[in-house]
Order: structure tokens, then sequence, then C-alpha cells
């Protein structure tokens, strides 16, 4: 009995315990939280009751992080705020605040936020390429090597044309291979789109059928896909949970699978690498790859594969996105269609490969593209930026070191700039006389300092791309299919949900 007693006496002992440390640590979970709620600064911008811990996470919702901004819009304005965990986040949104920002007080905007996922993917934290790296001296130096090498290889000049033209060929090729039947040219065209930046950095082009080339895009794809939703963007808040065996691998398992494919085709120019003979991209950049001066401006070995694997997602994935949009809207409409080809009949012809100097002659063409563009809205929310210095934004306070979310979806789809914002419209970019023009509301780049440096490929990409398309097929919806849908699929990029089509010879 006397046992009993004991036992008892020492399991409430143990229990109290156990009731002290429980309130002990949600006393200083909470204090925690509270230390690092943010300040209340003067004219910052409005936005939803922040909660604890999660912040404002759940007024978002991050498979239709648009859909969310928008409604956040109508409440708040255009410049409003957020809170993941304990980031705070101003969105930007509206032609005006937009190009406030990016343009007029482009420094203001210029850095961007550190990612603590991408250190759990094999990324260096003082290595992160150009898309992703903070605003400073090592990525302005990164940046003026790329573009100054890009153009070198031809970004811009005939040769990099010609290389266009050509893989547009192979692709009309293999599309009549398949005879008139049903076909879903998602691959296809992202085989296409991707030989032309891999010939500029891996100095070599793939085939259709290869195996591993097809691989590579499903990982590319896959890696997008998971780092979208809610569990990335809390794990970035809360890096913490990524110290967790298994969750880095397990969360991000393509994103590494596909830097791993990058490295191995890196290793494969080591190995093969003459000083005296360059071939693409990644042999110059290992020219520079000498002496302390050159580690200090970024050219050492964990920067080129960020590097690599920035020009080969960004010359890929954006502009094969949008000729899917484009052959999806020509299914669509296939009265516009007509009207493109006739423009291509009238300046081209049925033989002669198109050329840029086409583009002047072709102002329907044009205005197409940029249709696809504005109404496909392919980043609708592009890269986050950060404040690199303490500014002010149409009256509002924004601190240095604020995240800041740039809502490119409510420009392109702007009421107060569009006639029909909501609707596939062409003329949105002709005058009265039928002549193109281009409204300065068109930022499917983005604009300012963080600007696409591959925008002047993806130019010449869609225009030669589409063109030749349209020169030698007419793109029919398939009988058995139903009518496509036209919203899209948010994985960083909006894309087109899977739809088949038959390409019918010319």
């Amino acid at each position: 009995m006397a046992l009993l007693l004991w036992l008892a006496s020492q399991m409430s002992s143990i229990w109290s315990n156990i009731s002290i440390l429980g309130v002990f640590l949600t006393v200083f979970t909470l204090a925690l939280d509270f230390m690092k709620r943010r300040r209340k600064w003067r004219h910052y911008p409005p936005g939803p009751v922040s909660l604890p811990f999660v912040g404002t996470m759940l007024s978002v919702d991050f498979s239709k992080p648009v859909h969310s901004f928008n409604q956040l819009q109508k409440k708040f304005g255009n410049i409003f705020n957020l809170q993941n965990c304990w980031t705070n986040l101003v969105v930007l949104s509206g032609y005006k605040a937009v190009k406030e920002a990016l343009v007029h007080k482009a420094e203001d905007f210029a850095d961007r936020p550190y990612f603590p996922m991408f250190e759990h993917v094999g990324y260096r934290k003082e290595a992160e390429g150009i898309v992703v790296a903070r605003y400073g001296h090592v990525w302005k130096e990164q940046r003026k090597f790329t573009l100054t090498t890009l153009r070198n290889f031809g970004m811009g000049k005939t040769s990099l044309e010609e290389r266009v033209t050509e893989e547009a060929g192979f692709l009309c090729s293999e599309i009549k291979s398949e005879a008139g039947h049903s076909l879903d040219l998602h691959f296809l065209i992202n085989n296409a789109v991707c030989n032309v930046i891999c010939t500029i950095v891996f100095g070599e082009r793939f085939n259709y059928s290869d195996e591993t080339f097809v691989k590579l895009l499903r990982l590319l794809e896959n890696s997008l896909k998971e780092q979208t939703g809610f569990l990335p963007q809390l794990l970035n808040e809360v890096p913490i949970l990524l110290r967790i065996p298994g969750v880095p691998q397990k969360v991000f398992r393509d994103v590494r699978a596909f830097m791993d494919f990058i490295d191995v085709l890196i290793d494969k120019h080591m190995e093969s690498w003459d000083p005296d003979h360059t071939r693409d991209f990644i042999d110059v950049f290992l020219k520079e790859m000498k002496g302390k001066a050159a580690e200090e401006n970024g050219f050492h070995y964990s920067n080129l594969r960020m590097v690599a694997a920035d020009l080969f997602v960004a010359g890929s994935e954006t502009t094969s996105t949008t000729l899917r949009w484009a052959l999806l809207y020509m299914l669509l409409h296939p009265e516009i269609q007509s009207k493109v080809q006739a423009e291509i009949d009238k300046v081209i012809g049925r033989e002669r490969r198109p050329t840029m100097k086409d583009q002047v002659n072709m102002p329907y063409t044009n205005a197409v593209i940029h249709e696809v563009q504005r109404f496909g809205d392919i980043l609708p929310v592009g890269l986050p930026h950060m404040t690199y210095r303490d500014t002010e934004l149409q009256g509002f306070f924004i601190p240095k070191g604020t995240t800041v979310i740039t809502n490119l979806s409510s420009v392109l789809k702007d009421e107060t700039v569009w006639k029909k914002p909501n609707e596939f419209y062409p003329e949105h970019f002709l005058d009265a006389d039928g002549k193109f023009v281009k409204p300065e509301a068109f930022l499917p780049f983005s604009a300012g300092r963080r600007v696409c440096l591959g925008e002047q490929l993806a130019k010449m990409e869609l225009f030669l791309f589409f063109t030749t398309l349209l020169q030698k097929f007419t793109f029919v919806l398939p009988e058995d299919q139903p009518r496509p849908r036209e919203d899209g699929c948010f994985a960083f990029t909006s894309s087109p949900h899977p739809y088949l089509v038959r390409a019918v010879p010319r």
C-alpha cells in the first residue's frame, strides 16, 4: 500500500513538472512570436489581420495566389501588406504601383529575399546565380558577364536567328511525322525551345527521342511544382523544419535531381575543356575561374551550376509555355488563326523561312503573339523582390528588407489600361490604322533592374516558332475531344491544362 502511495506521489510530481514545462514552452513560444512580430511603422500599407505564428498565410491560396491577391486588392487597395510567419511582405498591384516601384525606384526594389530551402538542395548561400541572387557587386558582375557572353554567342544576331529557324524546322518535321493524328505538343515544343538555349549553354542540341533529355525536361517541370504551394513557403519561413531528417530529400527530390543533372553536363564539359577552343557559355565561364579576384566576383564552380540552371530554366520554361498557350488560343479562335495565316502567306509565302525582318511587316501576327503573352499571363506574380533600402511608394512607407510581390497579372489585366482585359483580343496591340502598338503596361518580362535577361531571345523564339508553325500547319481540335480549358495551372508559371491537337499540313 505504501509503495502504491509513493508511486502515486511520484507520478503526480512528474505530471506537475510536465505541466509546468508545457506552460513554460507555451509562454516562451508566444513571447518569441510577439518579439518577432513586426513593428507598427507609420504609413505602412494596410492588410489583413496577422495571426500568431502563421501571420497572414491563411489569407492566401498558394496554389492560386493571384486570385487571393486580387480579392485582397479590392479590400485594401493596390498596395497592401501580408506576413508569412514573421516575414513582412508588401504586394503591389496595378500598372501605376508596379511601374513606380520597378522603373522609377528601380534600385530601391532591386534586391531579392533569401530562400533557405535552396541551401538544402545543394546551393551555397553565396552562390545564387543570377535570378535569385542578392543585389550587389557579385550579382552585377554576373549579370554583365552573362549578357555579354549571350550576345557573343548570337543573342540578337542573325547567327542565333538561323539556329532558331533551323530548330523550328526540326519541330515541324516531328509534327509532320505524326501524319495528322491527335497529339499533345507539350514536350515536343519544350524540346525545341530547350534545344536553342542548350546550344548556347551546353554547346549541343538533343534529339526529341533522347530519353535522357526527356527526363531532364520532366525533372525541370516537376521541380517547379515542388517549389509551389503552402509547404515550400512555410519551409522558407521556418527553415529549422528543414533540419528534420529526410524532409529536404522528400520535399525537394526533383529539384535536387535536376541540379544533379546540371552537374553531369558541367562535369562532362570540364573533362573535354580546351581553353583555346571556346564552344559555349560554360567554356567561357570556366575560363573566367582563375584566381582570388575571380572567386570574389562569383566565378567559381558553385555559381557556375546555378547560372547554368538559371539560363536553362529562364531560356526554356516561359517561352515553351507561351507557345503552348498560343496554339491553344488558335484552337479556340480559328478566325484569328486564319487571319495570321493570311498575313504569313502575303508577307512570307508558304516556302521561305520566316526571318525577324518580316516582323515589321506583320502587325497582326505580332499583335496576336503579344496578346498571347498578355492574356496567357505566364508569370502572374514573378519572382519576389526585396527593398534594398527604406523607401516610399504612393505615400506608403516600406522599410529596407521587406519582401515585395509584384502582381504582374494585375498589370496585364488592368482595367484602366486594357479595353477588354479578360478577353483574348489582339486589337489591344493595334491602332486605328491596323499598325502595331505596344502599351506601356505590357510587362510580361517584368521591368527595372531585374527585367528578364533572356527577353530578347524569347521575343525572337516566339515570333520565329509561331510563324513557322502556322506557315506549315493549321491546328484544329480533334473531333473526339472536348473544348480545352482556358484557365491555367499554376506552378511558378501559369501553363495550359493538357490538351490534344491535330496539325493539318497546309
